[in-house]
Formats: structure tokens, sequence, C-alpha cells
């Protein structure tokens, strides 16, 4: 067992007690690029989690291992502020540890284990689970009294100075607030969030990895971020009270549509239509109406692979072998793109013919085996 393989690691290591989190990672459901735009997003999480044990040492010093990595890295918590570090792993625990600093907070010297079955690469957001994780650790360890929101801005404040990647705070909300047996509707510019009842039992999520990884600093995640504010300050100049996209039309995006450029105009036009498509999506769900809901998801992935052009021909390969079998109810790729997993809707009774014949038809097409996930929706960050 994960947490138990983390535990003896870290009494193996250091020779005390610590305090053992877990934290999971996620998937979304619909709802993808919106969450820096201030829109709409559907996630949930997972049970592919990052347990964590930390306890304080007494030290100057942080000691951090990576389990899976199977890797050390030490720094002093002095005077001077911390700096991203040479090891990437680490820079994501680096980065909470100077959030905290950030806030006055006297950070002491702590040892830290950990190790997870977030497959990396993947979509399903290990980073943010890091994140979050030694977050909600050094919350309980040092008695802060940060709420979960608070630990969730803070774990994104970390990515952004310290992983390079301008994220949204979908990934870092839904592995702290996820619920059991329920999805989360929120709402990226007030933070307000919903739950919506989603049967795991009549209904799996099953992931299919594609296999081809993707790095997001190193995608253009960024430039998709520039291309959509581009559009904003055109709009601005002809609507003040358009600060985002999220308050954008369609129609007003129509009329502006040479100013815009096509580029600029199709990249807006998807996180528009995207954002409708979380409502329309909400609203099935509500209603029990399954079939709909799937219908949201394949209409979803066209507009990432044809508009937001983030897709790649693996991924786009999986949606269509997804939509061959009728038993699937919806599918689309999930993440920031260009690699990681499809998440595709399939009614439990269908999840083994679903997997052998798609794992089958992606061999034989693309002479690569592929791996795949079956997903229960579980609770938020929480000490084990």
């Amino acid at each position: 067992m994960l947490a138990q393989r983390v535990l003896a690691s870290f009494q193996h290591r250091y020779g005390t007690n610590p305090l053992l989190v877990r934290a999971p990672g996620r998937v979304n459901l619909i709802g993808e690029h919106t969450d820096y735009n201030e829109g709409f997003v559907l996630p949930a999480a997972i049970d592919k989690e990052i347990v964590f044990a930390v306890a304080l040492n007494g030290l100057d010093s942080a000691r951090l291992f990576s389990l899976d990595k199977a890797e050390a890295y030490e720094l002093l918590l002095g005077a001077a502020p911390l700096q991203p570090g040479a090891t990437l792993w680490a820079n994501y625990l680096l980065g909470v540890v100077a959030q905290l600093q950030r806030r006055g907070v006297v950070v002491p010297g702590f040892d830290c284990v950990f190790g997870g079955n977030v497959p990396m690469g993947a979509g399903l957001s290990s980073s943010a689970a890091v994140e979050c994780g030694l977050a909600f650790a050094l919350n309980e360890l040092l008695h802060l009294g940060l709420s979960r929101l608070e630990l969730a801005r803070l774990a994104q404040k970390a990515e952004h100075e310290f992983a390079g990647v301008q994220c949204g705070v979908m990934d870092q909300f839904a592995s702290l607030f996820g619920q059991a047996g329920q999805v989360v509707r929120l709402d990226c510019r007030s933070l307000e969030h919903q739950y919506f009842p989603f049967d795991s039992a009549a209904y799996h999520l099953v992931l299919c990895n594609s296999g081809v990884k993707h790095s997001l600093a190193c995608s253009e995640y960024n430039t998709r971020r520039q291309e959509c504010e581009q559009g904003v300050a055109v709009l601005r100049r002809h609507y003040p009270l358009v600060h985002s996209l999220r308050d954008a039309t369609l129609a007003q995006l129509t009329q502006h549509r040479a100013e815009l450029g096509e580029v600029v105009y199709r990249r807006c036009r998807y996180v528009v239509e995207e954002n409708q498509r979380v409502e329309t999506a909400c609203q099935h769900l509500a209603a029990g109406n399954m079939a709909a809901f799937g219908q949201q998801m394949y209409a979803s992935h066209a507009g990432l692979r044809d508009d937001y052009q983030v897709s790649c021909p693996e991924l786009d390969l999986l949606v269509e072998l997804a939509q061959s079998q009728p038993a699937v109810l919806g599918a689309r790729m999930m993440g920031g793109g260009f690699g990681g997993c499809t998440i595709n809707l399939v009614p439990a009774a269908a999840v083994p013919g679903f997997i052998a014949a798609t794992s089958a038809a992606y061999q034989q097409q693309l002479g690569r085996p592929l791996e795949t996930y079956q997903t229960t929706i579980v609770g938020g960050v929480s000490v084990l």
C-alpha cells in the first residue's frame, strides 16, 4: 500500500513518526482552458494520489525525498528568499515554502518523503497534488489556520513562480475541495462552487493515456494565454465591461473578427463556447441525462482540436475510437493538451469491452500499447 511504503521510507531515512497526508489528482469532465479566462470548469478529485510523510526536524534545513525518483534534495531555510532550484520536482515543494515565507511564516526545518500513483505527464495534475499536499501538511504542523481556499491560491502561485506554468486555480482547487461521488462546478472568477452528483457505480470515467508526454511549461500553454489576452484587449476597446473572455459573447467576437485576426478569433470562440458547454453539461447532469452530457464532451474535444488547436493525432484517434463504440457516451482530450489522456464516459457494464477494443485498435494503428486507468471520484486532501 502506498501510504505504508511512504511511511516506511520516512522512518528508515529519518527515524521519527511523521504526519501522513494524501493529496489526490483530478480529472476535469468538461471546461478546458477556461480557468485562466475566469470561466467555468467541472473537475473532480480521483483515487490517483500522492502521499506525504512530513515532520519538523529541529534543524534549519528542509530535507526532501522523492520516493518515485529515489532522489533526495536538501536546502537551508535561512534568511535569503528561496529561488527555484536545479531539481525540477523539488521546485513544486520549494515554491510552497517560498509562498508561506512571503506571508510572513517562519518555516522551520522539516523532513518530507512523498510518493504517488498519479501517472506523470498524463494530465491528471500530479503537480497540483504535490503542491497542495505539502501546503496542507505544513499548515497542519505549524498550526497556521489557513483555509483550503488560501492553500489553493498559495499552491497556484507556487506553480506560477517556481515551475513557470501560468496555470489557473482549477487543479489546486479540485485537489483540495473534492468530494466523494460529486463533481464540482467552479466559477474561476468568484471561486463560487456547486456540487453535482455523479453516479460512479453506474458510469465510470476511464482515462486512456496517449503515451505522448507533454511538458506544459515548454508547450504552447502560455502562448494560448497570451492569445486570449490579445482577444480581450481588442474587445475592451469596444466593450469596456469585457474584463476576460468570461464576459465576451459570440456576437461580439463575430462583429470584430477581422480586427481580432483569424487565429485569436478562433481561440476566443472556443473559450466562449466551452463556457456555454459547461453550463449546459451541468443542466444535463442535474437531470440525470448522461447521454446528453456525453455529447457536450465530444463537442468540447472538437473545439479543442479545431479552434484551440491543442490536441494531437494520438488524442484525436482515441476520441474517434470512442465515438465508434455505441456504448461510449462521451470522450475528449483532457488537460493542457499536446498529449496526456482522453477522458471517456462509459456505462459500468461496457467498460471491459471498451478497454479491450480501444487498446487493440490503438496497438494496431500506432504500434504501441495503450495504458488505461479506471478512476473513482474521492474526497480532497486529508490527513491519513
